[in-house]
């Protein structure tokens, strides 16, 4: 039935995302004949749910080079070797989705549509870790009401309490008995039209940003855990996107590749992470994630190497993303956040805070969830669950284990790079590209050109070994 939805959403959801590009803000003052002037809340709610699935794909684009999930089929590619690369174009995407958002959660404060106000909170904070989780400073409180050309850059750790703040906000107004305007399922394509999926979201994505705090002294385990407590339940709860005008854009990525147009190819690390090599077992996910090669095997790219195989790159002997994969093929959901996830940051909230009963029970639970996600079958999952990978009693659960296993769930998801700096990207085998540009693990991405260009506020940052304030 979901299928179904999709199909007959996708016309109308391109239809508003086109009609809503380049709403109002620093980037575009100018009149557009194609813009929407007066957008309804159904319409904001449409393009802001459509496109906050394709900021997360944009994002995790960019990082799933640097946690070694993905490879360049070239040697030395510049995402690979962690070169100084432009990204204005995510930039911008993050950016004009952020002014809808403002302006859906502004149109919804002045009608008294609580649900509107509570979903634009929620996708706000959302899309303002993705930015500083990237960046660090970033504009926010001059970026949106059209008082500046110029806005100036908010301190990144002032901003990840406004994301905080933000969830919490959004959770309050979710909750309120009566909104002027409620949620249409047809306008929504994250939740489709669910309050209480709103709210556990919510809940989700503060589990996620309590928890990234690992590394300092604010850390509160059992604040990541009442979080989680309110937060999903299992995989029907999952933050997903799936309208899209053709495919889903890691599937057109793998077709494109098929063409040979190159590009989706696994890094050595990703798939020894799962073929055996580096734990000793063969995870069943791998046959999930990828195809054989025409030899049967499953073979990465070293990062930085570029093609190891033939010179003409028309025989597949390397492994790259799949159509056939339940995450990646033509109309696999975008995952945004997911039930799997929350899972294993109980497993290591509840570690760090010592309840090692809890912690066990989430860390097998999040791998349960994780291959039903994937559509495992059953005898594979039990005899993984039971194998040496995976840790077979309290007593035996650490955080590298977690790590471990959080590594295969994240997959293509940008807070796989957030969880990569918490754990000093300590995955077993795990080294630097070949060729790197610098000594140690890239720690954030350098300001876009495109805003450097044209905001003198932009900070001039070259040193992409300098962590954010959180990676401690």
């Amino acid at each position: 039935m979901k299928k179904i939805f999709r199909y007959m959403l996708a016309f109308t959801i391109m239809g508003a995302v086109a009609g809503l590009q380049g709403c109002e803000d620093y980037f575009d003052k100018e009149d557009n004949p194609n813009l929407v002037p007066d957008p309804p809340l159904p319409t904001l709610l449409s393009t802001t749910t459509h496109k906050t699935g394709i900021n997360s794909y944009l994002v995790g684009n960019i990082t799933s080079y640097f946690v070694q999930y993905l490879a360049s089929p070239s040697q030395g590619g510049s995402s690979d070797t962690y070169q100084i690369t432009d990204y204005t174009g995510t930039w911008d995407a993050l950016y004009l989705t952020m002014a809808d958002i403002y302006d859906m959660r502004q149109l919804a404060i002045e009608q008294g549509a609580t649900e509107y106000v509570g979903v634009a909170n929620i996708l706000m904070a959302y899309h303002l870790a993705l930015v500083t989780d990237l960046w660090g400073d970033a504009p926010y409180s001059e970026a949106f009401a059209n008082l500046t050309l110029t806005p100036g850059f908010d301190d990144e750790t002032s901003l990840y309490d406004v994301t905080t703040q933000l969830l919490d906000e959004g959770i309050v107004e979710l909750q309120k008995p009566e909104s002027s305007v409620q949620l249409i399922a047809t306008s929504d394509v994250i939740h489709e039209g669910s309050v209480e999926n709103w709210i556990k979201t919510a809940y989700a994505l503060k589990a996620r940003q309590l928890n990234k705090l690992s590394g300092t002294s604010s850390y509160n385990p059992q604040a990541v855990l009442e979080a989680v407590d309110s937060s999903y339940t299992s995989n029907a709860d999952n933050a997903e996107m799936g309208v899209f005008e053709t495919r889903n854009p890691w599937a057109a990525i793998a077709l494109s590749n098929a063409s040979l147009l190159l590009g989706g190819w696994l890094s050595e690390q990703l798939i020894e992470h799962l073929n055996g090599t580096s734990y000793g077992v063969v995870d069943p996910r791998l046959a999930k994630i990828t195809d054989p090669t025409i030899h049967g095997t499953y073979v990465g790219t070293p990062n930085g190497t570029g093609n190891i195989g033939p010179a003409n790159n028309t025989v597949q002997d390397e492994s790259y993303i799949s159509r056939n994969s339940p995450l990646t093929g033509d109309e696999s959901p975008l995952i945004i956040v997911s039930y799997p996830e929350v899972k294993l940051i109980e497993a290591e909230a509840a570690l760090r805070a010592g309840q090692l009963d809890r912690a066990f029970e989430a860390y097998r639970e999040g791998i349960r969830a994780s291959m039903e996600m994937l559509e495992v079958a059953e005898a594979d999952e039990n005899a993984y669950l039971s194998s040496t990978a995976v840790a077979q009693s309290p007593s035996e659960l650490t955080l590298d284990r977690i790590f471990q296993e959080k590594y295969v769930v994240t997959y293509l998801n940008p807070e796989a790079w957030n969880d990569a700096r918490r754990y000093d990207y300590q995955y077993a085998n795990f080294t630097l590209p070949v060729g790197a540009a610098l000594p140690t693990f890239i720690r954030r991405v350098a300001y876009p050109s495109g805003e450097a260009s044209k905001n003198p506020n932009t900070p001039d940052i070259t040193d992409l070994s300098v962590p954010l304030w959180w990676d401690q």
